[in-house]
């Protein structure tokens, strides 16, 4: 007999406490006014917040078009091609090498934690559990429904204390002071260094970065307690902006090569910094090193050329070359207040990448 009633009576969270207690496999399908969600188990365990196929509004495409981690060109590719063979998004990730299974992995997590942290406070609507609806693929996940539970409970109560903190998303944020080199931070999060310049709001962060909303306001947060980052002002609603966009973060295939080649990447920009620092005024060495802006959009650059030259084998000829096969955006080849010379080595296996005042 299937389970089901009402969310009045029992919440989303108690009944999937008891389908863990009881190891059950099938489908937790919940509706709250126009809102619906499923839930898929395994033997107790969480596989899946999401329907098999690749609806318009699928959680994890959607997710990954947050994050920064799907283009809208790659967008458009995964919709003709799910017409045409009615396959699953996860399967055309993985076999169109969109993603590696572990990265993936990695955002079906994630998104699956979103999910519950807005499944948990539906406070009425109905659910049913259905054992025959069962998840049809390889799950790339099967998360602990107690201890998923535990971490989307601690995320709702850490959104109300960001919602008080963050509460004018007008406010402009600017760098305050950079974390020690040896600061276990994310890449995601070290990119958002490269948008907070003083000239962003809150909100425009937060669209900007490569994290879910939850996951940019945490991060923000504790950048904020840290004393990396500060207000710097307000940017009122009725005054037209900048102009100035938010970079967005190139959409990067990511592999052990590639973090390979972002470590060394970044061990070179530290020496570099290093004997720049001995072979210059010290008034120029504060003044780039300062500049987080332009570090960030010089690693993104190094990051795309090195995917570049393991897709192609060999670096381009031009910068420009990056911009036409859409590598990275046309502002990214640019860097304000600079001039960005690069050179191709004869062999094409090497390049050089410099960094000048434009004065």
């Amino acid at each position: 007999m299937a389970l089901q009633g009402n969310l009045r009576d029992f919440s989303a969270t108690e009944i999937l406490q008891l389908v863990a207690s009881q190891r059950k496999t099938g489908c937790l399908m919940l509706e709250w006014n126009t809102e619906r969600a499923v839930v898929y188990v395994q033997e107790g365990r969480i596989v899946s917040t999401r329907r098999p196929g690749m609806v318009k509004d699928d959680p994890l495409l959607g997710f990954l078009l947050k994050v920064h981690r799907l283009s809208d060109e790659q967008y458009r590719g995964l919709l003709t091609i799910q017409r045409e063979s009615n396959r699953d998004l996860e399967d055309l990730l993985l076999n169109g090498r969109y993603l590696e299974a572990d990265e993936l992995a990695g955002f079906v997590e994630r998104q699956i934690l979103d999910d519950l942290m807005r499944l948990t406070r539906w406070e009425s609507g109905g659910y049913r559990f259905d054992p025959n609806s069962r998840w049809s693929n390889t799950p790339l996940v099967r998360l602990n429904i107690e201890g998923v539970l535990i971490e989307a409970a601690r995320r709702v109560d850490e959104q109300r204390r960001f919602v008080t903190i963050f509460r004018d998303p007008y406010q402009l944020l600017g760098v305050k002071d950079l974390p020690d080199p040896n600061e276990p931070l994310s890449e995601e999060e070290r990119e958002l260094f490269g948008v907070i310049n003083g000239k962003h709001t809150v909100a425009e962060i937060v669209e900007a970065a490569s994290l879910s909303e939850y996951e940019a306001y945490e991060s923000l947060h504790r950048m904020l307690e840290a004393s990396w980052i500060e207000v710097v002002g307000r940017r009122d609603p009725g005054l037209p902006d900048t102009g100035e966009r938010p970079p967005v973060p190139v959409v990067r295939r990511k592999s052990p090569l590639r973090e390979l080649a972002m470590a060394t990447t970044v061990a070179a920009c530290m020496v570099a910094l290093h004997f720049i620092s001995s072979a210059v005024p010290r008034a120029a060495v504060r003044s780039a090193a300062e500049d987080v802006f332009a570090v960030t959009q010089v690693r993104d650059l190094r990051l795309a050329l090195d995917l570049f030259h393991r897709e192609r084998g060999s670096y381009p000829q031009r910068l420009e070359e990056l911009v036409e096969d859409r590598w990275i955006a046309p502002r990214q080849r640019n860097i304000g207040g600079y001039l960005v010379r690069y050179r191709l080595d004869p062999d094409g296996d090497a390049y050089t990448l410099e960094l000048t005042p434009d004065r």
